[in-house]
C-alpha cells in the first residue's frame, strides 16, 4: 500500500511538472582555463569546462532554464544571439535590462522560445569577454507536426568561426580604454582550435585542428556561427557545394554556394552532401574577408572534412577565396540573394503567418548612421547619430519597473545629429505593435553587422551610397530574409523592417566586439501601457538581480552550500524534489 501511495504521489507530481510545454534544464559553471589554440598559451572562458561552450540542443515552446554559477573574476552576463524571449526582456542578459552577476554568484535564466527554428548562439555581453570565449551553440529544432523542407539529414555539425587574439580579452579592453585601436588579429579559430598545417611557414608545428569525420555518400547539416571579434569571413568547404537552407530561425530558398561570407554574429546552416572519391581530406576553410591577402594570409582557419574511407591527408594551396579584396560588390550580390522560402512551413516573424511586411503601415522611421570611432571628452568612443551609448548602473527596465527616474532618456534622434558627437543614455521610444523602418547607414571603413535582441528583422534593401527616400524603391517587399543580424557594408546603407509586438526594453547593437564596447549601441523601448495584468509581458521574476540605484534590495546569496531554493525556480525545485525522492523509491520497492 505504501508503494502504491508512493506512486500516486510521485506521478501526480511528475504530471504537474512536466503539463503542457516541455522543461529543459542546464547547470552550467562558467570558469577560466589555459589553452593554447595558436600556440600560446591563455586563459579563455568555458562553461562547464567546455570551449567552446555546450550546444544547447531545444525544440520550439521548450521551457528552457538554465543556472550559471559564475567562477570569473569579474562579472558575467549572457545573452541568448537570435533567441526571442517573447514578453520576457528580464533574460536577455544585457546591461540595459539585467544586473550582471557578481563574481562567486549564480543566477538562473528562464525563458520560453516561441514560434522559432533554426540555428543561433550564446555569448557573454560584458566586458569584451566574448573575445574570451563563453559561446556556444543554440539548435531549435521544429515541433514534429511542422514539416521541414528538406529530408532528414545524416548527421548534425556546429561549427564555430571567428577571428582571435593571443592577448587576453582583459588587455584587449585596456587597449580600447587607452585610445588605441586594436591590430590585425593573429588568426581564426575553428571550434576553438587552431589552422590544420597547410603550409608550413604559416602554420608552426604542435598546433591543434578540427576535424569533422563523415561517410561518403550521406549528407550532412552543418551550422555555421561567426563568433569573432570585427572580422567578416568567407567559408567553404574545398570540393563540395554548400546548400544553404536556414538562417538565423528563417527557412531560405535553396540555393548552392561554394562559398559564403558570414559576417560577425551571423549564423548559417547548410546542407553538404559527401560526393567526393576521397582521394584525400578536404579543407574546411574560414578567411578573412576585405583585406590585403598576403599581410593577412595567417589569419585563415582551416580545419579537416575526412571521409571515412579517406585515402591520404589534405595536402596543396586552399581553395580560393572570392577574387574582390577591394570591391565588396560581390559579396552584397550574395546577400541580396539570400531570400525567404515563403513555401516552407515553418514559425514566422510577426505579425503571424505574414508575407506581406511591404504592405503595413510604417508608423516610425529611423535613419541610424554610424562613423569612424572618435574620441570624446579624452576617450575613444563609437556612436550612432552622434550619441555615444553609456550603460546607466541602473539597468533600463529595472528603473521603469521600480519609477527610478533620469537613468535614461527617451529622446533618440531619429536622423543623425550635426553637432559633435556626445555620450549619453538615449533610448528610442517604440510604439507598441508599431511597424518601424530603420536604415542602417555604414560611413566607417569596414562592414558592420547589426542586431536586435528579441525579434527577427526583414532585410528589405541593401545598397552603396547615402540612402535617400528614393531608395525605397529597390525595396523587396515580398521574400526578403527575415533574421536577428545583418551586415551594413562601408559606405553602404541596410534598410529593416521590425513589427513591435514584443513587449519590452531591448537591445539594438553592432556585433563588431570593439565597436559594441566603445559605444556603438542603443535600445528600443517597447512598452504597453495598458498591460495591468502581465498579458503581453512577463512579470519581473522573483529572482531578479538588483544593482546601481536599487542595490539595497538585493538580498545576499548563500555561497558556501547552494540550497535548492537560492538557484532553481519553483518548477525546478520540485523536478529536484522528484530526483531527491528516487532513493524513498528504492526502499519501498525492497
Amino acid at each position: 500500500m505504501r508503494l502504491v501511495c508512493f506512486f500516486f504521489v510521485f506521478f501526480s507530481m511528475l504530471a504537474f511538472c512536466y503539463g503542457g510545454d516541455r522543461f529543459v534544464y542546464f547547470d552550467w559553471q562558467v570558469s577560466f582555463i589555459d589553452v593554447s589554440p595558436l600556440g600560446s598559451n591563455q586563459k579563455v572562458i568555458a562553461i562547464n569546462n567546455q570551449f567552446p561552450g555546450p550546444i544547447v540542443n531545444i525544440t520550439t515552446n521548450d521551457n528552457v532554464v538554465v543556472n550559471v554559477q559564475n567562477n570569473l573574476d569579474e562579472p558575467f552576463l549572457l545573452t541568448w544571439n537570435g533567441i526571442q524571449q517573447r514578453r520576457n526582456c528580464w533574460q536577455d542578459g544585457v546591461l540595459g535590462t539585467t544586473c550582471p552577476i557578481p563574481s562567486g554568484w549564480n543566477w538562473t535564466y528562464s525563458f520560453q522560445v516561441k514560434d522559432q527554428i533554426g540555428s543561433f548562439f550564446y555569448s557573454p555581453s560584458l566586458g569584451f569577454q566574448r573575445a574570451a570565449g563563453g559561446f556556444g551553440g543554440i539548435t531549435l529544432n521544429n515541433r514534429i507536426v511542422i514539416p521541414v523542407p528538406f529530408g532528414k539529414p545524416d548527421g548534425d555539425f556546429t561549427i564555430f568561426i571567428g577571428d582571435w587574439f593571443t592577448s587576453n580579452h582583459t588587455n584587449l579592453r585596456n587597449k580600447l580604454n587607452n585610445g588605441h585601436r586594436l591590430n590585425m588579429p593573429h588568426g581564426v579559430l575553428i571550434n576553438g582550435k587552431g589552422p590544420y598545417r597547410y603550409n608550413d611557414t604559416l602554420v608552426p608545428d604542435g598546433i591543434d585542428h578540427a576535424t569533422f569525420n563523415v561517410d561518403p555518400g550521406k549528407t550532412y547539416r552543418i551550422r555555421v556561427h561567426n563568433v569573432g571579434i570585427s572580422t567578416s569571413l568567407n567559408f567553404r568547404i574545398q570540393n563540395h557545394n554548400l546548400l544553404l537552407v536556414e538562417t538565423e530561425g528563417t527557412y531560405t530558398v535553396q540555393q548552392n554556394y561554394t562559398s559564403l561570407d558570414i559576417h560577425v554574429g551571423q549564423s548559417y546552416s547548410f546542407l553538404v552532401t559527401m560526393d567526393q572519391n576521397a582521394s584525400s581530406d578536404y579543407y574546411m576553410v574560414a578567411s578573412a574577408r576585405f583585406v590585403n591577402k598576403s599581410s593577412w594570409a595567417r589569419v585563415t582557419g582551416v580545419a579537416i572534412l575526412h571521409y571515412s574511407n579517406s585515402k591520404g591527408k589534405a595536402s596543396g594551396p586552399l581553395p580560393d577565396p572570392p577574387n574582390d579584396v577591394y570591391n565588396p560588390s560581390f559579396s552584397m550580390n550574395q546577400a541580396r540573394s539570400i531570400r525567404t522560402n515563403v513555401s516552407a512551413g515553418a514559425a514566422r516573424p510577426n505579425p503571424q503567418g505574414s508575407f506581406h511586411y511591404g504592405e503595413i503601415k510604417v508608423t516610425q522611421v529611423y535613419h541610424l548612421e554610424n562613423k569612424i570611432p572618435v574620441k570624446i571628452d579624452g576617450k575613444l568612443r563609437a556612436a550612432i547619430n552622434g550619441i555615444s551609448y553609456s550603460p546607466p548602473k541602473t539597468p533600463l527596465r529595472l528603473a521603469d519597473e521600480f519609477g527610478v527616474k533620469g537613468v535614461y532618456t527617451l529622446d533618440f534622434p531619429d536622423k543623425p545629429l550635426t553637432g559633435p558627437p556626445r555620450i549619453g543614455s538615449s533610448v528610442i521610444n517604440g510604439s507598441y505593435r508599431g511597424f518601424i523602418e530603420i536604415i542602417l547607414q555604414n560611413n566607417a571603413t569596414k562592414v558592420e553587422s547589426y542586431h536586435l535582441d528579441g525579434y527577427s528583422f526583414w532585410v528589405a534593401g541593401m545598397d552603396f551610397g547615402v540612402w535617400t527616400e528614393n531608395s525605397r524603391s529597390s525595396y523587396n517587399k515580398w521574400d526578403g530574409v527575415a533574421r536577428s543580424t545583418t551586415q551594413v557594408f562601408p559606405g553602404a546603407w541596410t534598410a529593416i523592417f521590425v513589427s513591435l509586438d514584443n513587449v519590452g526594453i531591448w537591445n539594438l547593437r553592432t556585433q563588431n566586439l570593439d565597436s559594441w564596447y566603445l559605444g556603438q549601441e542603443l535600445y528600443i523601448r517597447a512598452i504597453n501601457p495598458d498591460d495591468t495584468e502581465h498579458k503581453t509581458e512577463l512579470p519581473i521574476p522573483e529572482n531578479v538581480l538588483f544593482c546601481g540605484e536599487l542595490s539595497d534590495k538585493q538580498k545576499p546569496q548563500d555561497h558556501t552550500a547552494k540550497s535548492v531554493s537560492s538557484i532553481l525556480s519553483p518548477r525546478s525545485q520540485l523536478f529536484a524534489l522528484l530526483i531527491l525522492l528516487a532513493p524513498v523509491a528504492s526502499l519501498l520497492l525492497m
